[in-house]
């Protein structure tokens, strides 16, 4: 069943992945209940997230059913078994952070994505490196970026600011508090061809809290801001100990408007499930609104994969 249902999505959405200039997207996620995966088309390569069916299953049934997945989708998808790239969620190894590293083979490559370039790195940590469900986001960033100051925080490995300079950003800040994704960020700002200088374009290694609770300074506002948090991290980074989406979000939200500009817009996006967005807790003076219908891909069967709103000043604000 996996496998057939694998075919026919590949041949179903080559054509239109084609026409964007699309090379990397999600081909099934938890479509057939007794299959719970995901899977995501890499230009050729296949990136599987496998999840254990029941907590109470023994060891020999978890394992025949990986089996049995990656049997299918290596038969659905025609590809070699070095091109497939199996990621189990559940087991005691994976429960790391999101990014930390959780293998060593390096399996790297460039993909392209609506006529830019990015670094993928397809077996060492739980995540790629690019978000696919933020492509649509980082359209609209590029579409409205000509000229404006740009500010990406918990920017990963900096997908949003290097649409931002696709689309003519006068500046942009870019920050995180992983020196490994900084350098994935200027790599990936180097494949398209964007140098990284200390004065309009800037790479900032920080705790993202602590860089906003530091407050812009004097001139320092920006017309567009990136606003995309984990949903949990308890790196010894970070300066508050913990963070949680569900809990910390008005804060993060609060700090992040001191530094938009009059007309500014911030985009902020979540994949928590369990976050309960109130219009009450956005700070005073600010409107937001839910535009998750226009952000979600089209290749997304799981339509909430992500919510995402924008804030902005209020006029009377």
């Amino acid at each position: 069943m996996l496998g057939n249902r694998l075919a026919k999505q590949l041949k179903h959405l080559r054509g239109w992945a084609r026409a964007g200039g699309i090379t990397c997207f999600r081909l099934y996620e938890r479509d057939i209940p007794e299959f719970p995966a995901i899977v995501d088309w890499y230009d050729g390569d296949v990136v599987a997230w496998v999840y254990q069916r029941t907590r109470d299953d023994a060891p020999e049934k978890v394992r025949a059913f990986e089996d049995r997945c990656e049997e299918e989708i290596l038969d659905g998808l025609q590809v070699a078994g070095a091109r497939l790239h199996m990621k189990y969620r559940g087991r005691i190894r994976d429960r790391a952070e999101q990014y930390d590293r959780v293998d060593d083979r390096g399996v790297v490559k460039v993909v392209e994505e609506q006529g830019l370039r990015f670094e993928v790195n397809l077996s060492d940590y739980l995540d790629t490196g690019l978000f696919l469900d933020h492509r649509k986001t980082r359209s609209i960033i590029r579409h409205y970026a000509k000229g404006k100051r740009v500010l990406n925080l918990f920017a990963y490995t900096g997908s949003f600011t290097v649409y931002a300079r696709a689309g003519g950003a006068a500046a942009t800040t870019t920050v995180d508090m992983s020196k490994t994704y900084q350098e994935w960020t200027r790599r990936n700002l180097e494949l398209n061809g964007f140098a990284v200088d200390g004065d309009a374009h800037r790479l900032v290694h920080s705790d993202c809290l602590q860089f906003l609770s530091e407050g812009p300074r004097p001139g320092e506002q920006y017309d567009y801001i990136v606003l995309d948090p984990p949903t949990f991290s308890n790196s010894k980074r970070m300066d508050a100990g913990s963070f949680a989406v569900d809990r910390d979000w008005p804060r993060l939200v609060e700090l992040a408007v001191r530094w938009l500009a009059d007309g500014g817009y911030l985009y902020f996006s979540t994949n928590s499930r369990q976050l309960k967005w109130l219009d009450e807790l956005v700070p005073a003076g600010h409107v937001a609104r839910e535009i998750s219908e226009r952000t979600v891909p089209d290749d997304f069967r799981n339509r909430r994969i992500h919510r995402c709103w924008t804030v902005t000043k209020s006029v009377s604000g």
